[in-house]
C-alpha cells in the first residue's frame, strides 16, 4: 500500500500488451486466410459434386424407365408364352434382372453422391461461419488495437487516482469491518439470546411433562412465539446481507418489500414509483442499485426524522436510474461527503465501478435527494 506506483512499468506492461494483441491478431488472420481457402475448395468441392450427382439422377431416372419397360416386356412374354419362345422369355428375364442390378447400383451412387454433398455442404456452411468470425474478430482487434494505442496516455494520467482508490480501499475494508461487527451484535443480541433461553425453556417444559401438563403446554406454546420471532430476526438478517428476492424476482419487487418494511417498523410513509418498462438488470448492477438503495432508505431510518420517503426507478433504453427523496431534517453535504461517512463512499465506489453517476443534494431543514445513473 505505501509503494508508489511505478508508471514506467505500467507503460511496459502496456507496450506488451499490445504486442501480445498484434500477434494475436496475426494468427486470427492466418487462420482467416487458411478458412477462406479451405471454403473455396470446398465450395469447388460442392459444385463438383452436384454436376456429377445431376448426371447421376438423370442416369437413374432413365434406368428406371428402362427397368420398367423391361419388366412390361417381361409380363407380355411370361404371358403368351404360345406366341413367344422359350429363348424369348429367357432375354426377357435376363435384361430385367441385369436391369434391375443396374439400377440398384446407380441408386445406392446416387445416395452415396447425395450424401457427399450434403455433408460438402455442411462443412461449407461451418467454414463460412468461422470465416465470418474471423472477419469480425480481426476488425475488433484492430479497432482494440487503436484504442488502446491512442488511450495509452489517458491510462497513465489514471495512476493517481489508482492511487487514491487504495487510499479509498482502506476505508472501505474499515467500513466492511464495521458492517461484520454490527451483524455480529445484531445476532449476538438477537437471534444467538433467543435461541439460550429456548433453549432453557425446553429444559423447563421437560421437568413439567412429568409434573404439571397444563403449564408444560403453556410453556410450548411460549416457546414456540419465541422460535417464530427468532426465525423473523434471522430472516431480517438474511433480507439485509443478501436478499434472495433480488436474484429471484429482480430489483423492483425488493425494494417494494424493503419499503413495506420499513413503514411496517417506522410508520413512514412511503412511495414506489416505477418509470419505464420494468424489467431485469445485470446481476452486479441490481445489487449495486440495491445497496445504495438500502443504505440510503437505512440513512433516513437513522438520521432524517422524516415522515415520507419517495423513491424512483426509471428504465429505459441505455440507461438505468433511482432517485431516493424524503422530507426530513437534510444535512451539510460538506461536511459528511467525506470523512468516516462510510455509506456515502460505498455509494460513489459502487457507482464508480459501474461507471455511474451519482447526484446528492441536501440543505438542513429540507430533506434529503439522492440520483444514480448507471449505462446499460
Amino acid at each position: 500500500m505505501n509503494k508508489t506506483f511505478d508508471t514506467k512499468t505500467l507503460d511496459r506492461i502496456i507496450k506488451q500488451t499490445i504486442a501480445a494483441v498484434e500477434r494475436g491478431k496475426s494468427q486470427i488472420f492466418e487462420i482467416y486466410e487458411a478458412a477462406r481457402g479451405e471454403m473455396d475448395n470446398i465450395a469447388k468441392d460442392v459444385y463438383a459434386i452436384k454436376q456429377q450427382a445431376a448426371v447421376v439422377i438423370c442416369k437413374v431416372d432413365e434406368m428406371e424407365r428402362q427397368e420398367r419397360r423391361s419388366r412390361l416386356r417381361l409380363m407380355e412374354v411370361s404371358r403368351n408364352f404360345h406366341i413367344y419362345s422359350e429363348q424369348d422369355v429367357k432375354a426377357a428375364y435376363e435384361e430385367a434382372s441385369q436391369l434391375q442390378v443396374e439400377l440398384a447400383v446407380a441408386r445406392e451412387q446416387e445416395q452415396n453422391m447425395r450424401r457427399q454433398r450434403n455433408d460438402l455442404e455442411q462443412r461449407l456452411k461451418v467454414l463460412k461461419e468461422t470465416v465470418a468470425k474471423a472477419e469480425s474478430l480481426a476488425t475488433l482487434v484492430g479497432s482494440a488495437l487503436t484504442v488502446m494505442g491512442t488511450q495509452m496516455e489517458n491510462v497513465l494520467i489514471h495512476v493517481e487516482s489508482m492511487q487514491q482508490r487504495q487510499l479509498f480501499g482502506a476505508k472501505i475494508i474499515k467500513a466492511q469491518e464495521e458492517e461484520r461487527k454490527r451483524v455480529a451484535r445484531e445476532i449476538h443480541d438477537g437471534p444467538a439470546q433467543t435461541m439460550a433461553n429456548i433453549v432453557f425453556r425446553a429444559e423447563v417444559c421437560e421437568r413439567l411433562i412429568e409434573t404439571d401438563l397444563s403449564r408444560s403446554k403453556t410453556e410450548l406454546r411460549d416457546l414456540r412465539e419465541q422460535v417464530r420471532g427468532c426465525i423473523k430476526e434471522v430472516r431480517k438478517i438474511i433480507f439485509d446481507l443478501r436478499p434472495m428476492t433480488l436474484d429471484d424476482l429482480g430489483l423492483v419487487p425488493t425494494i417494494r418489500r424493503t419499503l413495506d418494511t420499513l413503514r411496517d417498523r417506522t410508520g413512514m410513509s412511503v412511495d414506489l414509483r416505477v418509470i419505464g418498462e420494468e424489467k431485469r438488470l445485470d446481476s452486479h448492477v441490481e445489487i449495486s442499485f440495491f445497496r445504495i438503495i438500502q443504505e440510503a432508505l437505512t440513512n433516513v431510518e437513522k438520521h432524517a426524522k422524516a415522515s415520507l420517503v419517495i423513491v424512483r426507478i426509471e428504465f429505459m433504453t441505455k440507461t438505468a436510474s433511482a432517485i431516493i427523496e424524503d422530507n426530513g431534517i437534510g444535512f451539510d453535504t460538506a461536511a459528511n461527503v467525506g470523512g468516516e461517512s462510510f455509506g456515502l463512499m460505498g455509494m460513489w465506489e459502487r457507482m464508480s465501478l459501474l461507471n455511474g453517476e451519482i447526484n446528492l443534494t441536501s440543505k438542513k431543514g429540507q430533506g434529503t435527494r439522492i440520483a444514480v445513473k448507471v449505462p446499460l
